[in-house]
């Protein structure tokens, strides 16, 4: 073995020789382990891999390859990239730096070839553009900026939600996205990415780049260097809006329940008192109470049904006579008319009271009593109940709770009048009140 040979054979790095026709006339060991395969000294060109590969990952001959190249040109190669395939099919992307050897006279006699093993780097690079490709097509933001909050990076997503390229972004400073009044949030940020700190999922509001704001989820974390030291932060902005406006929704919801639960207790506590004013039985007591209880709650499975925009005047109509009469005794007659939540309660109330009255008294009490509802909705609301072919009815001496909510709650709910008389042949009730408290508003 020769002196270079003894030389070469000692370093880590993988080195061969050749001579001038390119038969292998060295390896190292450490040549032997990139390849994975131990060439016949003397006989096989060219290199020592078992099968080569182009960096592509095209099968590559070994009269092709770098020192191949380097023979045939008579010149040295630089960062020449190829991969080499070992035996057992694992591959070793390398670069070779191929040069001829030449003796005194500037023939060549051989050739040395260094080969570099860049499986580390290339791995590095698949991860990088991987993450890459992530942060890219990622819906949130991502952004980076350094110690000083300069943005260093800046990513599609952030485009999309803050309004700005990468070019008018990137070098300008992130306080650009926060308001004024959250200026001192950043300082906070830094001072716990500084410290190693990560930021997770902090609400807050940032300007885009069209002066609108918008709510933000923002995580933060350090970005450190190879040593270990913190060099900038890495930022994740999720648009949070479509959330915010959920939460400020349900939270209305809830005081809107709230507000309607109080005026059922309100209405049930109202009905528990004026009919034990009048009951004159516990027995009689429970059964009214009862029964208008469950005239409130149908009313309100009307307005459930109609997600508390109201409900139709004609279907709480037939909802609260329905137990009482057959259809054909009973005409509903009017243009359709969305009641508001307000209406529906009270005209419930009313309509349960008129059945209930006509049921025990009046037209329904008979077999050929009939019961006419008929309503317009023009420039007032006006609305009739009335009672024919009944028994005979005499005016009424004693105030009841249906009289109360007929002459009283409902109209001054609606602030209207309600008007009940009494003719032979049966009850009339009228309401004339306004068409804005009556209606659902339009949306």
């Amino acid at each position: 073995m020769t002196n270079r040979e003894t030389l070469l054979g000692g370093l880590p790095a993988a080195v061969y020789t050749t001579d001038a026709s390119g038969r292998i006339t060295f390896f190292n060991e450490a040549a032997a382990a990139l390849w994975g395969h131990r060439p016949e000294i003397g006989k096989d060109s060219w290199c020592g891999s078992w099968r080569l590969r182009t960096a592509e990952g095209e099968p590559l001959a070994h009269g092709d390859c770098p020192m191949a190249r380097a023979l045939k040109e008579g010149r040295a190669i630089r960062n020449a990239e190829a991969i080499a395939e070992r035996p057992d099919g694992t591959l070793v992307p390398f670069l070779a730096f191929p040069a001829p050897i030449r003796d005194e006279t500037g023939e060549i006699t051989g050739a040395i070839n260094l080969l570099v093993d860049i499986s580390a780097q290339k791995q590095a690079e698949i991860q990088t553009q991987r993450l890459a490709s992530i942060v890219e097509s990622s819906d949130d933001a991502i952004v980076s900026k350094d110690l000083c909050g300069v943005i260093q990076s800046w990513n599609a997503g952030a485009t999309r939600l803050f309004g700005y390229s990468a070019d008018e972004a990137i070098g300008k400073h992130v306080r650009m996205l926060i308001p004024d009044d959250r200026q001192d949030e950043e300082d906070v940020i830094l001072g716990k990415v500084r410290s190693g700190q990560r930021v997770d999922h902090f609400d807050t509001i940032r300007k885009r780049k069209d002066g609108s704001l918008v709510f933000i989820s923002l995580t933060v974390s350090p970005v450190l260097n190879g040593a270990g030291k913190v060099i900038g932060a890495s930022k994740i902005a999720r648009d949070i809006t479509e959330r915010k406006e959920s939460e400020s929704r349900i939270r209305m919801l809830m005081r809107e329940v709230n507000h309607r639960v109080k005026n059922q207790f309100a209405v049930i506590l109202s009905m528990i008192r004026e009919t034990g004013k009048h009951a004159t039985t516990i027995a009689e007591f429970d059964t009214q109470i009862r029964n208008r209880i469950m005239a409130l709650s149908q009313s309100q499975d009307l307005l459930v049904d109609g997600d508390w925009r109201g409900a139709d005047l004609a279907d709480l109509v037939s909802n609260q006579i329905r137990p009482f009469a057959a259809e054909r005794r009973i005409t509903i007659s009017g243009e359709p008319v969305l009641l508001s939540t307000m209406a529906v309660q009270n005209l419930g109330m009313a309509f349960h009271e008129l059945a209930t009255n006509s049921a025990k008294h009046g037209a329904l009490s008979s077999d050929l009593g009939t019961v006419e509802i008929g309503w317009t909705a023009s420039d007032r609301f006006r609305l009739t109940w009335k009672e024919t072919n009944g028994p005979t009815v005499g005016k009424a001496s004693r105030k009841g709770f249906g009289r109360i909510v007929l002459e009283r709650v409902a109209p001054l709910a609606l602030n209207g009048v309600g008007h009940l008389s009494f003719q032979p042949d049966g009850v009339t009730w009228t309401l004339d009140a306004p068409l804005d408290l009556v209606r659902t508003p339009a949306p």
